[in-house]
């Protein structure tokens, strides 16, 4: 997904629906995180930083790490972060769960530097097409999901899903159909954004209709809030 636009993802994008999806998820979560308080966030896996505005906006020092980049942190996979322990108010972890082959490690880390009283915000794929970054290794049940961190020393408190199956059949067919349309010669890019904003509208539409009990169970992604046991 790209991380620009994410809060007004155009309808022409093949991910649109998704990307304002999470993002309202997101959103909702900072919002009910806000700190009023100086508060130190560190975004474990940060990519390129999609969401640091945002919580920068209610009230939080930013903290990002990362493999590789520009990061305040290099992560080097297996060895602790340079973040002492306890030091940290809140955890973000946006798409990164799925990417990580030792999840011992990188929840640990995530217990290790958060304080006694903050949490873990966490997002990752229930069902989704294979997208490695570098590597791709896992797709979760909500209650596989659940289960994976609080083995892990955390209490979840709140669990968003987001995409429902209907919905996201139709995001997997968006993605097949763009990145067809896109090697047809002249008139391809044409076609994508037609069938792009098509497919949209049918996600909408199909999330409309969708029993909240069936995407609960179903969603092609989940966002937790966890804070420590």
């Amino acid at each position: 997904m790209n991380p620009s636009g994410r809060s007004n993802a155009s309808v022409w994008r093949h991910d649109g629906y998704t990307l304002r999806e999470l993002y309202k998820a997101v959103h909702s979560y900072a919002k009910l995180l806000r700190s009023d308080e100086p508060a130190i966030l560190l975004d474990f896996g940060a990519g390129s930083m999609p969401y640091k505005t945002l919580f920068e906006s209610v009230g939080y020092q930013y903290i990002s790490a990362d493999l590789e980049g520009s990061h305040d942190i290099t992560i080097k996979a297996g060895s602790p972060l340079a973040v002492e322990k306890g030091t940290i108010q809140l955890v973000t972890s946006f798409q990164v769960l799925e990417h990580v082959w030792d999840l011992d490690w990188y929840l640990s880390e995530a217990h290790r530097i958060l304080s006694d009283s903050g949490c873990l915000l966490l997002s990752t794929h229930g069902t989704w097409l294979y997208h490695p970054h570098p590597t791709d290794f896992r797709r979760w049940t909500r209650d596989g999901l659940i289960r994976e961190i609080e083995s892990r020393g955390f209490v979840v408190n709140d669990v968003k899903a987001i995409i429902g199956p209907l919905a996201w059949t139709s995001q997997f067919r968006a993605l097949a159909y763009n990145h067809l349309f896109l090697k047809v010669p002249l008139i391809g890019r044409a076609l994508a954004l037609a069938s792009n904003s098509f497919f949209y509208l049918r996600m909408k539409l199909e999330d409309s209709i969708t029993p909240l009990e069936l995407a609960e169970k179903n969603a092609a992604i989940y966002v937790v809030k966890a804070h420590k046991k």
